[in-house]
């Protein structure tokens, strides 16, 4: 499959299989997280992995009770540093979403969390006051296939030398 595929079969999977994701696939997606650039290559993030059934439901109602989050495979929390570089938030949606493009690769679907609770999040991951939570992503082995998203046209989004 080449980029463009994977990025045109993207889509955010909120239903999954009950089957759990296989290591090596799992790590698959973890080295292309590694992959990702970073703002004078800080690599400023830490993956915590999570498969365990009672957290990710502890995850649920954290995530403002989204439940399809306790249902994926697993659930991947992005934490960074605010204070080694102020770019972290970037850094880490470039390698989140380097985790979603593989994972259109290897079959598997995955949703972004955008709707959580901080606060929440860290005490239920354990992570410490001064490192920020900047995203959660599921992961799994879709159970349906949703219908593209419309997008609008170029011409809708795209401006030249000047915003007009």
């Amino acid at each position: 499959m080449d980029v463009f595929d994977a990025i045109r079969a993207r889509k955010s999977i909120r239903s999954y299989k009950p089957e759990q994701v296989p290591q090596r696939l799992l790590e698959k997606l973890l080295e292309a997280a590694r992959l990702a650039p970073s703002a004078k290559n800080l690599q400023n993030w830490k993956f915590i992995v999570v498969d365990d059934g009672e957290i990710k439901q502890r995850l649920v109602k954290a995530c403002n009770n989204q439940a399809f989050v306790g249902s994926a495979s697993h659930v991947i929390a992005g934490v960074c540093d605010p204070n080694l570089n102020r770019w972290h938030r970037i850094d880490m949606g470039i390698a989140m979403e380097h985790i979603a493009l593989e994972a259109v690769e290897l079959g598997l679907g995955t949703c972004w969390i955008g709707a959580f609770d901080e606060n929440a999040v860290k005490s239920v991951l354990k992570v410490p006051e001064s490192m920020q939570v900047a995203a959660l992503i599921t992961v799994g082995f879709p159970a349906d296939t949703p219908a593209p998203r419309p997008r609008k046209e170029l011409g809708e989004i795209v401006l030249y030398n000047e915003y007009r």
